[in-house]
């Protein structure tokens, strides 16, 4: 099974690219620094609720509907 922190990176930056927001710009958005969400988005921190909430509300997207897409991103990888 793959690592949820990667899998999370990799659906917050594949949704933050489906909305064109640059890393420096998403994290101003949600009101994180973009060192941090670098990290995020490689999955090197297992970040708090209260960031995915953040994320979540950046993308404007509610929590539930922001972990179905990294459950997604999770089953595809697993049938790569």
């Amino acid at each position: 099974m793959a690592d949820i922190k990667v899998q999370f990176g990799k659906a917050v930056r594949r949704l933050r690219g489906e909305r064109n927001f640059s890393q420096e710009g998403f994290a101003a958005a949600a009101g994180i620094n973009r060192a941090y969400m670098g990290k995020i988005e490689r999955g090197e921190v297992n970040i708090s609720l209260e960031s995915i909430e953040k994320i979540a509300a950046a993308l404007a997207l509610p929590v539930g509907k922001l972990m179905v897409e990294v459950d997604h991103e999770r089953r595809h990888r697993d049938t790569r």
